[in-house]
C-alpha cells in the first residue's frame, strides 16, 4: 500500500518547532537506538547545521532524513539518517522519501555528488536510485556498512 498524500518539509534546524524537532528525533532514536539495538550517540552535533526532510501526512511524521551541504566546492552533499516510522512502514515511504532527499540535494547542490553510508543490507535499495559503492563493507556501530556515492545528474555515471 503507497502513501500518495504526503508533503515534503524541508527546513534548518532552527525552523523547526520544538515539538516537530522532538517528534522528529524520538522517531530517529526509537529506530536507530532502541529497536536496532544499537546504543550509539544519537545526537552527534550535525543536525544544527543540516537540512531535514520530513515526509507528513497531516500532523503525523511518515520518513525523514537528514542532508548534509558540501564542506567544499567539490564535496559531496550527504544523506543521513534516512529513517521511515515503523507505524508507516511497508507503504513504499522509504523509495518516496529517497526521491524526495535526491530531488532536493541536486535542487540545491546541482554540481555535487551525492554521498551517504548504508547499512549493507540495503545495498541494492540505494543502488536503485543511482548510488554506487565506494568502499569495502566496514562495522559501523556493530552495523556492517558500504559507503555509497550518486554522482550529479549532470554528469554520467
Amino acid at each position: 500500500m503507497a502513501v500518495a498524500n504526503y508533503q515534503v518539509d524541508l527546513r534548518h534546524f532552527d525552523e523547526l518547532p520544538a515539538r516537530e524537532l522532538y517528534d522528529l528525533l524520538r522517531m530517529r532514536v526509537d529506530v536507530f537506538v532502541v529497536e536496532q539495538n544499537c546504543p550509539y550517540p544519537e545526537l552527534d552535533g550535525k543536525d544544527i547545521d543540516a537540512l531535514h526532510l520530513r515526509l507528513l501526512e497531516g500532523g503525523d511524521l511518515l520518513a525523514a532524513v537528514r542532508i548534509l551541504k558540501p564542506h567544499e566546492p567539490q564535496d559531496p552533499s550527504k544523506i543521513g539518517r534516512v529513517v521511515v516510522s515503523p507505524a508507516h512502514r511497508g507503504k513504499r515511504l522509504g523509495d518516496a522519501l529517497m526521491r524526495e532527499s535526491i530531488a532536493a540535494c541536486e535542487r540545491l547542490y546541482p554540481a555535487n555528488p551525492i554521498a551517504l553510508s548504508s547499512q549493507a543490507h540495503l545495498r541494492r535499495f540505494y543502488e536503485s536510485f543511482g548510488f554506487v559503492g565506494t568502499s569495502q563493507e566496514y562495522l559501523e556501530d556493530g552495523i556492517p556498512h558500504i559507503d555509497m556515492v550518486r554522482q550529479p545528474a549532470s554528469q554520467p555515471v
